[in-house]
């Protein structure tokens, strides 16, 4: 069945207003037609009135390089998510800390010790099958557990980050804190 001409220059109407409201001609048309026949109708339509511009091989060769840029920026987003929650759970048996506080300690050790968070969680994990932590890690990690477990134990306490300058010193591999007590 072919459509009326008022009733294609509804669906043009239709088309100029999502063009208005800024989609580009593909999704205007694409977006507003039920049939393949009247996508037909309002493209040709629509490009007397605002004609296809084809883009140039350079344009078409950056907008690949973008895609893949793109693209592998995402599969590494991918891979740092799995290995991040991996790193917290580790966190929360190595510290003994609810699940939710692991992101924290992460998040804390990779700020203060001005490291990729991605590159903690590898650090974390290899710790966590008998690697050693760096030193300005391994300190950063003591500290972080020990804030947040406190911050744990004692519901309604000041967040760790209101309370940073206050941070307890790191306790030492054999546990021992560095304070004295009086």
């Amino acid at each position: 069945m072919v459509r009326s001409a008022p009733a294609a220059g509804g669906l043009i109407r239709l088309v100029l207003i999502r063009l208005v409201q800024g989609a580009d001609l593909g999704e205007a048309v694409t977006g507003t037609a039920r049939s393949t026949r009247e996508f037909t109708m309002a493209f040709f339509a629509m490009s007397d009135w605002h004609p296809l511009r084809l883009p140039s091989a350079t344009e078409l060769a950056r907008e690949h390089e973008r895609l893949v840029q793109e693209n592998a920026q995402l599969r590494q987003a991918v891979a740092s998510h799995a290995l991040i929650d991996q790193a917290m759970g580790a966190v929360v048996v190595f510290g003994q800390i609810p699940p939710e506080e692991a992101w924290r300690v992460l998040r804390d050790v990779s700020q203060r010790t001005n490291t990729k968070l991605r590159v903690v969680a590898e650090h974390i994990l290899g710790h966590a099958q008998g690697a050693a932590l760096p030193e300005p890690m391994l300190t950063e990690l003591h500290r972080a557990l020990e804030r947040y477990r406190i911050c744990s134990r004692s519901a309604g306490a000041a967040p760790p980050e209101a309370s940073a300058a206050t941070a307890p010193p790191a306790s030492g591999p054999d546990g021992a804190s560095g304070r004295t007590t009086t």
